[in-house]
């Protein structure tokens, strides 16, 4: 039982993350890249991570493991929100199709 899981933990972050690297490939601006970036990390890696740990079993391995996890769970948004808005100050403009750019309202 625990294999099936571990499995299915592994397949769902493989599937994450095609998904996530054909958004990097077919999204129009940076800040949509971002997003599908993001579900990389999350629900990809993460996911992986999580899927070997189980499959490891307990020892030193899983809780490294969960620990990385963790780390990246804590800093991937924050280092997209990062990304966003060192582009955006530096000029990087919407995708044409943009409806709203609301930190450009709140800087008036």
């Amino acid at each position: 039982m625990i294999e099936i899981a571990g499995m299915a933990l592994l397949a769902i972050g493989a599937a994450c993350s095609l998904i996530g690297s054909i958004g990097l490939l077919r999204f129009p601006d940076v800040y949509t890249r971002l997003h599908a970036n993001t579900v990389i990390v999350v629900g990809g890696a993460i996911t992986s991570i999580i899927g070997t740990s189980v499959l490891g079993g307990l020892g030193s391995f899983t809780l490294k493991a969960l620990l990385i996890a963790l780390f990246m769970f804590i800093t991937a948004p924050v280092t997209s929100h990062a990304i966003a808005r060192a582009a955006h100050r530096s000029g990087v403009r919407l995708w044409e199709k943009s409806v709203v750019d609301k930190l450009k309202e709140a800087e008036g």
